[in-house]
């Protein structure tokens, strides 16, 4: 099989499909790969590792000649267009955010994979890319609060005096959240996180947080069978925002990560919270790309109110590219065996296994991915 892994094309993006570690390993499966020129620069793998690794170098990626093809991000429309009828396409497609991008795939009888779509379940735990991306996005956010905040995190006792450690609040405690409340705990700071999921409170515990919730009845019924958080009702949400509105006043630091597949962001920091904090304070939002948790925030631009420092991050996973790239490649280096035959290493997905049933978006030039293919009559 011939695999095409091209240069990123959205604006700030670093990443790259494939690092040359991925590359030798899947050139000893026995497919060839061809690597666009400069397709991984920005994450500090150079055209020269890509060759000693045994991959090929082309000005387009050998695009057009491609069974598969590997990318970060969505592809442009002249990428679609450049594929060739029955080729395989995998990478983050977004695809709530960008109809007219699967429906370009489908039209040019490309078979997707939306890696986002990975199922969540134990076998699939090395494909899937929304984790190991979140992981490193919940890292970088307590970093780059840490720039941000202007004073030291952990507590410090000096002969001038103490200075007090800093109050760090991580709201959604999905796997960004998991990593920022090990991170900010790392530096010292006084953590606690909050979540919908009764799931969560001693997972926090278990990294030295301390949980804030109200754990009412409907608490203990808050997460699906996906582990997604299931919407609360609007007597719970008071609830929880009374809680959540005296806490926020207290921190200095506040770090929201709650997103949900295909629906907006859900607010979790009102305008008149943020406000309510002290002047220094910062607020991270981590889901800004979808609406944002916090109405103030405004997509990697630093929005500075009474004091109060708020920035929303569209692609954290961007600031740590070569770490980034190196963990997505290997979620696509786990999935290939389920896109390839074994005997003949062509292009052949596992159509019947569930992993590619939930991640498969196209199928020979039709929507097949049930939230997008098209409803028939009973």
């Amino acid at each position: 099989m011939k695999i095409a892994v091209l240069k990123e094309s959205a604006p700030g993006e670093t990443r790259v499909a494939v690092t040359p570690e991925t590359v030798k390993k899947i050139v000893g499966l026995g497919h060839t790969v061809v690597v666009q020129s400069g397709a991984g620069v920005s994450a500090s793998a150079p055209d020269d590792l890509y060759k000693s690794a045994g991959a090929e170098i082309a000005a387009d990626g050998g695009l057009g000649a491609a069974d598969l093809v590997l990318k970060v991000r969505r592809p442009s429309d002249a990428e679609i267009g450049a594929m060739k009828a029955g080729a395989g396409f995998a990478a983050l497609l977004e695809p709530y955010g960008d109809r007219a991008v699967i429906d370009a795939l489908a039209k040019a009888k490309v078979d997707a994979v939306a890696m986002e779509f990975i199922p969540r379940i134990s076998r699939a735990q090395s494909m899937d890319a929304l984790s190991s991306q979140a992981n490193l996005a919940g890292y970088r956010a307590v970093i780059e609060a840490a720039e941000l905040y202007g004073r030291a995190f952990p507590m410090m006792m000096t002969a001038a005096g103490t200075i007090a450690a800093a109050k760090v609040f991580i709201m959604g405690v999905g796997v960004a959240g998991l990593q920022a409340i090990a991170t900010a705990r790392r530096l010292g700071a006084v953590v606690t996180a909050t979540d919908v999921r009764p799931a969560t409170k001693e997972q926090v515990a278990s990294l030295g947080g301390k949980f804030v919730a109200v754990e009412d009845e409907e608490f203990k019924q808050a997460e699906t069978t996906a582990g997604y958080a299931k919407p609360m009702s609007a007597e719970y949400q008071a609830k929880q925002a009374a809680l959540v509105t005296e806490h926020i006043a207290k921190q200095d630091i506040v770090i929201t990560t709650a997103l949900i597949p295909g629906r907006a962001a859900p607010t979790l920091v009102t305008e008149a919270q943020a406000k309510s904090m002290r002047p220094g304070s910062v607020i991270i939002d981590l889901a800004v790309a979808q609406g944002g948790n916090c109405p103030l925030s405004k997509p990697d631009t630093i929005n500075e109110v009474g004091g109060v420092k708020i920035m929303g991050f569209t692609n954290l996973p961007a600031r740590l590219p070569a770490d980034a790239s190196a963990l997505y490649g290997r979620n696509l280096l786990a999935l290939l065996p389920l896109l390839t035959d074994k005997d003949s290493k062509a292009f052949a997905p596992a159509w019947d296994d569930e992993i590619i049933k939930g991640a498969m978006i196209t199928k020979g030039g039709a929507l097949i991915h049930p939230h997008f293919a098209p409803k028939t009559a009973a």
